[in-house]
């Protein structure tokens, strides 16, 4: 089985100092969280404007007509 690059870049980081690696841990999980964080607040958005929809607040429209829009704001752009 011919190895990865994903094996190859764990090849050459285990032979760092340990102090490295535990950095470079570190840096990847906080990335994770940052991730995680972000998606989270995605979802918290979704939810406030499907709410906000539900209870008349805000209105809605097709996915074809925001899309004639957007088209529109384009120059160049056809209607479409």
């Amino acid at each position: 089985m011919k190895p990865s690059s994903l094996d190859a870049i764990e090849a050459t980081l285990m032979q760092l100092p340990q102090a490295d690696r535990v950095h470079l841990a570190e840096r990847l999980l906080a990335s994770l969280e940052e991730e995680d964080e972000t998606l989270a607040e995605w979802v918290a958005e979704a939810e406030r404007r499907a709410n906000a929809h539900e209870r008349g607040e805000i209105g809605a429209i097709s996915l074809e007509d925001a899309m004639t829009r957007l088209r529109a704001d384009i120059p160049g752009q056809a209607a479409g």
